[in-house]
């Protein structure tokens, strides 16, 4: 049976952790107490006890010296029991009345109660200040949601309004003609809620058409204006309903929205960044008096503005069941730790009072939490899953899989015949003299780069399963942190998988493509290439297999990071940017495949066509560059919406690197001693800089005044050792750029190797660097109490002078 501790803190909420009844606190009290009482008892066993004594003198002082009489041992009795009857009688008469906590005698009994009173407040404040931020979140939601139906309401009806008196009109003419469409109702989409009034528009169709536009346009903006006041949103400044209505007429029906609110959706991506940037245009026009009621609603905002309601309901139900679960845990652990204390102690009126109280708390009764859940459950089911319950708690409450044995049993098969083929592939190459100094170059060279960027793939996949393992172990969440749905997100038994399934292909290959060679085959270059086409028709494989969720979150993932700064920069984001940084050797792999292969190199050209031309090697030099410049075009689309200088200063580094990258590659060109110093102060200056935003930044470390030396104050890690450890590890993979200054005299292959290894762990490097920085990431969290992300709404009012 596993211990209620264990399962208590396997249970909690890792982010409202310090908000949790410190159960082992309260524990480590209890065992003072036990330990006391049984020092007490061993003391006080060889000795009289001061009842017996009384007694004796009594039996002496009535003249009974000489023996004992029957009822001795019912006056010992009465006697031993007579002060702890007297002692609870006063209690009673000093705490019947005010209804406050027994105290007990006892230092470390009364230690105790202090504590878990302490607690007991502890968890009260944080459930209703909880309470307090949900209940208001939820009222706010629910207001937008009844605003989101009634625009989509009173839009549908008149849609369907517009195009019956549209048909009519059209029957009623003697030559047909194609209306315009209406200002409001576009055939777009775009439902102008504006006095963005169009010439053309005033001119072109039939005088009964315009008529129609102009009571439809009155009578839609009567409507929509009737619909937001009722969901308390005030018109500050505007006309009357009548006046509204007559510049409505005035307008040629336009649709007006009051310009004190607006959907206000964040600019995420470059489509959203240009429809915001129009706005911006039109309230200009606003402001310089071209138009007073400049707000519109395009089709798209009002889908964007349900996903954004969605999404913000998804969050609040996951507080919510938080929250439950809260309640729930901290309402067991009272009752668990007081059983243990009354156990002990013998202090069962007091327990018994503290037990009461805890009941009467409000995170034990209040059931405002259980309601709002309930009715959040009933919207979600009536407005976004069209009554399914299965889908709509598909949304609400996602599971995660459980782990099945096939996935182990399928990452031993892969693992051990991986090995299998590398052994006979390796026995192969060298019967073959391919690795000799007199060995193959072409072959090598194709082989080297195929083999290192899929060998590069499977790594970082490796050391990813060993972050998820980690990061599940300490549990830090990292679902959570990146936004991942827990129905889909990898495990490490997953990313185990995937590496392993990736190298056993490859080396497979590898083994057909030898044996190809060997028999004079002239198609066995051909072999690697097919290995890619494979590997990118995988990767963009529409159907659900090999993990689509992922595949699919992880192009979405590259896109964001391809034309940075459009798209909105979040912690997945940068955080793949950052993996990117370290892995610029196999992009530079990725290039002589890609020229090798889909330039026909490997029918016509030698392999020399794809290093030895000028265009390569700028197109590497660029190559370089680019997951520096993604990382810092990211910085500054962070800096514009956050004003944080900090990411000016992240910027900053990524520049410096690729100065020192620029510097590098110069030296190559040109190797003379004013090079090989700007090398050593450049690439020096982008250590020192890199190495500081790593302990400092990125990991949290060398707190000022930290109780932990140069570290931080809060670590999960129980063993401080490991992370001084991790920190010269960092220092010193830091320093790899040393080699390319050396010049250390080797043959190819041994410079092949060299490089490999040296890629290899720049990214063990990084895999080690990952799980500090989520440590770090996870810890912000807890000091924030962030435990559900916050969904901006899309319905805001402006503020009005």
């Amino acid at each position: 049976m596993v211990k209620f501790s264990r399962e208590y803190d396997a249970s909690i909420i890792p982010e409202w952790k310090p908000a949790f009844v410190d159960y082992r606190g309260l524990k480590k009290l209890i065992k003072r107490i036990k330990v006391e009482r049984r020092d007490a008892d061993d003391s006080s066993a060889g000795d009289s006890s001061p009842e017996t004594a009384a007694l004796a003198a009594g039996v002496e002082s009535a003249g009974y010296g000489a023996g004992f009489s029957v009822l001795d041992p019912v006056r010992a009795l009465a006697a031993r029991f007579a002060p702890r009857v007297q002692a609870s009688m006063q209690d009673d008469e000093e705490s019947g009345d005010s209804g406050e906590l027994v105290r007990s005698t006892d230092k470390h009994e009364r230690e105790f109660l202090e504590k878990a009173d302490e607690e007991l407040e502890k968890v009260n404040t944080f459930y209703a200040t909880q309470e307090a931020e949900l209940l208001g979140r939820g009222e706010a939601l629910i207001d937008q949601l009844r605003i989101l139906a009634d625009v989509k309401r009173i839009l549908a009806d008149h849609a369907a309004t517009r195009r019956a008196r549209g048909s009519l009109l059209g029957r009623s003419r003697s030559m047909p003609a194609v209306a315009p469409p209406s200002p409001a109702f576009s055939g777009s989409g775009r439902y102008l809620l504006s006095g963005l009034a169009t010439p053309q528009s005033m001119s072109d169709g039939s005088v009964e058409l315009q008529q129609a536009q102009m009571t439809e346009g009155a009578a839609v903006a009567d409507e929509v204006m009737a619909a937001l006041e009722r969901n308390g949103v005030s018109f500050v400044g505007l006309p009357g309903k009548k006046d509204a209505k007559k510049e409505g007429s005035g307008r040629g029906g336009r649709l007006q929205l009051p310009s004190t609110v607006r959907i206000d959706i964040p600019a995420s991506n470059p489509g959203r960044a240009a429809l915001k940037v129009w706005e911006e245009l039109v309230n200009v026009l606003r402001k310089d008096g071209a138009d007073p009621a400049a707000a519109f609603v395009h089709r798209k905002k009002v889908q964007h503005a349900e996903k954004n309601i969605r999404d913000a309901f998804m969050a609040l139900y996951r507080g919510l069941e938080l929250l439950k679960k809260f309640s729930s845990l901290n309402v067991k652990a009272f009752t668990k730790i007081l059983k243990k204390f009354v156990k002990v102690s013998e202090q069962q009126r007091a327990t018994d009072l503290f037990s009461q109280k805890v009941k009467r708390s409000s995170f034990s009764t209040s059931d405002k939490v259980l309601q709002l859940s309930d009715e959040v459950e009933a919207l979600f089911l009536k407005h976004f899953a069209g009554n399914d319950r299965m889908v709509a708690m598909k949304y609400l409450n996602p599971q995660q899989p459980k782990n099945t044995h096939m996935i182990t049993f399928l990452v031993g098969l892969f693992t051990g015949t991986f090995v299998s083929l590398f052994i006979i592939y390796a026995i192969l190459a060298h019967v073959s003299g391919i690795f000799a100094s007199t060995g193959n170059t072409a072959y090598m060279e194709v082989v080297y780069h195929v083999f290192s960027m899929f060998a590069l793939i499977s790594l970082h996949c490796f050391l990813y399963g060993c972050n998820l393992f980690m990061w599940k172990s300490t549990r830090i969440n990292q679902n959570f942190i990146f936004d991942f749905a827990p129905n889909t997100a990898l495990t490490h038994r997953d990313a185990f998988l995937m590496s392993a399934s990736i190298m056993c292909t490859v080396v497979a290959a590898l083994v057909i493509n030898l044996f190809l060679r060997n028999a004079g085959a002239s198609y066995a270059n051909a072999v690697p290439g097919g290995l890619i086409v494979l590997s990118a028709g995988l990767l963009l494989c529409p159907f659900n297999v090999f993990y689509r969720s992922t595949r699919y979150c992880f192009m979405r993932i590259m896109r964001n990071i391809m034309f940075s700064p459009f798209y909105k920069v979040l912690m997945a984001d940068f955080f793949m940017a950052d993996q990117l940084t370290s892995q610029i050797p196999l992009l530079r792999h990725m290039e002589f495949a890609a020229c090798y292969f889909m330039a026909g190199s490997f029918r016509a050209n030698p392999y020399e066509t794809c290093t030895t031309s000028q265009q390569y090697k700028h197109l590497a030099y660029v190559i370089s560059f680019l997951p520096y410049y993604w990382r810092a075009m990211q910085c500054l689309r962070r800096y514009i919406e956050e004003h944080d200088i900090n990411q000016l200063a992240n910027a900053g580094k990524y520049v410096s690197a690729m100065v020192a990258a620029a510097v590098r590659f110069k030296y190559n060109v040109t190797p003379t001693p004013f090079w090989m110093w700007m090398v050593l102060i450049s690439s020096s200056g982008a250590t020192v800089y890199q190495l500081y935003w790593d302990f400092v930044k990125d990991w949290g470390f060398f707190t000022p005044k930290s109780k932990n030396l140069w570290l931080r104050d809060d670590l999960i890690l129980k063993n401080k050792f490991t992370y001084y450890i991790s920190m010269m590890l960092n220092l010193v993979l830091r320093l790899a750029w040393a080699q390319s200054v050396m010049k250390i005299r080797i043959n190819k292959n041994e410079t092949r190797l060299l490089d490999f290894s040296l890629a290899s762990l720049e990214i063990i490097r990084r895999g080690h660097w990952n799980f500090y920085r989520l440590e770090n990431e996870h810890l912000n969290n807890v000091g924030k109490f962030r435990a559900v992300k916050t969904v901006p709404l899309p319905f805001r009012e402006l503020e009005t002078d």
